[in-house]
This record gives structure tokens, sequence and C-alpha cells, in this order.
């Protein structure tokens, strides 16, 4: 699938043979190729989920194929349908809308219901809708909604038989249909279900703060292998977003996992050779360590060795993080100018898991970047605190990105500075390689630990090196084997081990140099 620069498809791949497309950037991938023609399918969900929209595309699509199609509907008038395919930019002049509704429905004094006096009963009704498309014969067709049809019936068993009717009326006439259902009836009732050809069903959640999500799922679909489970969509102006649950198995790749450098020798040693091509790296430690400064150092060596990178920001802003690199001797302008490294800025409070992972995926595959850098994985977790299996999510994503032979860097801030940190999450398990920062006092002054805790690729060193930013950048001194408890924060000293000079003015410097 090709996809965007922010993750979406706009350019959809070649369907499989005896498929139709439904339209809609994402929901062929999950069906596999697109819909089976001729059939007739429930599309379901509460007032407000994008259902109408979701059609509109459907329809459209038919007619950028030069196929007829046509819009039955009971619950909107045709200028209203009108006015809201405007809004995304879509003009309904080549889809027939058949519309059902009356103006005696707003005469106070009269006692029928919004449809025509010739349409009160079911049969009336569908025998409307059955002389329309002989008359115009479409290849696809929408039914909006169920509802009103249901209300009509007046008992399940008519309302089961009339659309058994039209689902057989439907085939003969070689229809592609999708009939919109408002989920009005009672709780469990499957009818429709069985029935259906298939069946999407669409879900919105409000939260405490931000936009509410919205989800999709393919409920059924016969004879055809979909991509189950929930996957995020969005609704939007130009209509409805789907993004694809991303599963890591079915992305393979071939790379060489030779280690690369960092761009700092003593650190390359510290990682038992450098990072390795296919594996992610956690940099975890207290805010103001230095996790950001060491990403930013191994990623500028692999710009400079030609890799295509991406950078997502969650935490700070754009111009801070490029004005603080730059003073500590790693300009990453130039990159971003040339166009090898690409940084964006994250609103996680905007984003879904799904959204994020298509443009991780479209990074990769369509910018071809070799290096990803997740600054930090805080901000986002926060974010969605209601948000089940994230842990699941970030799984499959890592594990994407190795396939694909990408080198990933995770920053995940700790609680605290020195003594006792915790994490809000533990992605250990997660992580191929975690590089340890900590806070300790010598001196008189606060200093910065490093160590490799944890490596599935390299024979690292087990030691514990000091870490200092200067306006040379990130220097990386001699274990610290004359110190003990360094880890706690206070330690002992118990040799002559030189401690790296300082350059006070160098943190200053950076300070002074963000906007």
């Amino acid at each position: 699938m090709t996809e965007a620069s922010d993750g979406q498809a706009d350019d959809l791949p070649p369907l499989p043979r005896g498929r139709i497309s439904t339209g809609v950037p994402g929901l062929d991938d999950i069906l596999g190729g697109g819909l089976t023609p001729d059939r007739l399918y429930l599309l379901e969900g509460t007032p407000g989920t994008g259902k109408t929209t979701l059609a509109l595309q459907f329809l459209l699509e038919g007619a950028a194929e030069g196929q007829r199609p046509l819009y039955v509907t009971l619950s909107e008038t045709g200028e209203e349908l009108r006015a809201a395919a405007a809004t995304h930019g879509w003009s309904l002049d080549a889809v027939d809308v058949f519309e059902l509704v009356s103006e005696m429905g707003l005469d106070p004094d009269s006692e029928q219901t919004i449809l025509h006096p010739s349409e009160i009963e079911l049969g009336e009704t569908v025998r409307e809708v059955i002389a329309r498309v002989d008359e115009i014969r479409p290849a696809r067709v929408v039914f909006d909604s169920l509802s009103e049809l249901r209300l009509l019936a007046q008992n399940p068993l008519r309302y089961r038989r009339q659309i058994l009717a039209l689902k057989q009326f439907f085939s003969r006439r070689s229809c592609t249909v999708l009939m919109l259902d408002d989920r009005t009836s009672e709780p469990g009732d499957l009818q429709l279900h069985s029935i259906a050809h298939g069946v999407v069903s669409l879900e919105q959640a409000p939260r405490q703060f931000g936009p509410e999500r919205r989800r999709l799922r393919v409920v059924k679909m016969r004879g055809i292998k979909f991509r189950g489970g929930y996957h995020d969509f969005n609704l939007e102006t130009g209509g409805v977003r789907v993004f694809p649950r991303l599963v890591a198995a079915e992305h393979h790749a071939r790379f060489d996992p030779t280690a690369r450098g960092t761009g700092s020798p003593e650190l390359d040693l510290l990682l038992g050779g450098g990072l390795v091509p296919g594996t992610n790296t956690l940099l975890l430690g207290p805010s103001g360590v230095g996790k950001t400064t060491t990403g930013v150092r191994c990623m500028l060596a692999a710009l400079e060795r030609g890799e295509p990178a991406t950078y997502y920001l969650f935490d700070e802003g754009l111009a801070t993080l490029l004005a603080r690199s730059a003073a500590l001797g790693l300009d990453l302008a130039p990159h971003v100018a040339s166009g090898l490294l690409t940084i964006l800025q994250i609103d996680p409070a905007e984003l879904s898991p799904g959204e994020f992972s298509a443009r991780v995926k479209a990074a990769v595959e369509d910018r071809g970047s070799r290096f990803v850098v997740i600054d930090s994985l805080n901000a986002y977790l926060h974010a969605m605190p209601g948000e089940e299996f994230l842990i699941l999510q970030m799984h499959e994503l890592l594990s994407y990105l190795n396939q694909q032979g990408v080198t990933t860097l995770l920053a995940l801030g700790q609680h605290g500075v020195v003594g006792e940190v915790r994490s809000d999450v533990d992605l250990s398990y997660l992580s191929d390689c975690i590089l340890l920062f900590r806070f300790f006092e010598a001196a008189g002054q606060v200093r910065t630990a490093l160590a490799v805790v944890k490596s599935r690729v390299n024979a690292h060193e087990r030691t514990i090196r000091e870490l200092r930013l200067t306006s040379q950048g990130l220097q990386v001194g001699q274990a610290l084997g004359d110190f003990e408890g360094v880890l706690t924060g206070l330690p002992a000293y118990r040799g002559r081990i030189a401690m790296l000079p300082g350059e006070a003015s160098a943190h200053d410097t950076a300070r002074d140099a963000a906007p």
C-alpha cells in the first residue's frame, strides 16, 4: 500500500480479481482487497460515527469507475446530503439521490408520518425503491437507513422478510448494496448480521480530554480473509480515513545487521560496537539527564552516513530542539534542509495509536527512513490513559521496525532525580538494548553516569561511565571503577579516577540559545 506523508493511503493498490474498491483509504487493505460485488452489506454505527460519509465515498468511487450509483434516503433530504458532501469538497452530480422524505411530516395538522401517503405501508415503500432501481439500473446502492424500515415493519418477522426480499432483488440486478443502520434495534438483535453478506461496525468513544476516538471493526465478511480486530479511523474534511491495525508478521525485509557507529568511540565501546540495524534501544533516565542529546548524537552519525531519519518529537518544541542541538555542536538544520531528516512535532492528545503507527510505517516505506527516534514515550502514554493494550501496539510497532532493518531509539523519562526513580510503564522487555542514565553527586557537582544494562545483540561493557555534554558535543569518560553506589546517586569515592573536565558554559550556552 502506498501511503502519503501523514500515513494515509491516497493511491489504492490494484484490487484482487473480482473485488471492487470501497473508495475509503485503508479499508480495502483491511478487507484483503475490497468487497465482493453484487452482494448486500450492512454498515452499522450510532449517529455521528461516519456512516453517511463512508457511504458517499463508496458511491463516488463507483461513479469514478463509470458505474451508476444510487442513494436511497429515508432519513435525510437530498439537500442535506448535498450540503454534507460539499463540506468534504464533493459533488453529488454523478449520484442519483432518491428521496423518500415528504414535507407533509412538517405539517402540524397532518397525522401522517414523514413518508408520502402512498409509502406509509412498508410494502409500498419497498416497491418505490424497486421501481427506481429498475428505472436507472445502478451498480452501487446505499440504503439509508434501516431504522425507518424497521419502524414501518412494526414486527421482526415482517421486517426480516422484507430485507430478505430486497437482498434477492438486488442480487438479481447485479447491485452492490450498502445498508446503513443506526443500532436503534433491541440490544442483541443480530438478525441483520445473518442476512448480510458482510458487516462493518463503526464506533466512537468520547474522552475526558481531546477529541473522541473512532474505530472500525469488520464483524463478518463471507468469502474474504479480512484483518480482524479494531482499526482506528478519522472523520475529517475529505472523508473517512482508516488506519489498518499494524501486523508486524506481514512485513519482512532483508538488511545488513552490522553494528553502526554512534559518532562517539567511547559510546560505541560501551555498546559493544555501536547500534545494530533491526534493533531498538531504550534511553532510560530522569528528565534533563541527556537522553535527547544522546539520541541526536546517534542519529546525526546515521545522517552523516547518508541514512534517512525521522524524529518524532512529543515533548519539546521543534525550534528548541534545533537550537539546543546546534549549541551542543550537533547541527541538524542542514540535514532538515536537504530532506534527509524529517522532524515531526506530534500532539499526542490528537493522535490515536493506529494513526501514529501508520505515520511511522509511511516514514519507513515511503520516505525510506532507516533511523527512527521517538522522543519521548511519556507524553504519548499519558495522553492515552484509557487505551487498553497500548503496550501490545508498541510491541507490534517495534517488531515491524526491527523486521524492516530500522534502527530505533526510544526515550522514556523516569520520575526522580537521585536515589529511587520509577517509570510510568515498563518497556524493558520490548527493548533490545537499554541505555541507563543516572545523576550522581561527586566533588560538589551533579554529574551523569551512563551504563548499558541490556543488549540482545552485542557483548556490551558492564562498566559505568561518566557522560558530559559540552559545546563540542557528547563526551563519554572512563569507567568509574573507583566509585561505589553510582546508580544510587550518592556514590563513595574509593580511588583516583579523574573525572571529565567541567565546562560550565556548555549547558548555559544551550539554554540561552533555545527560544
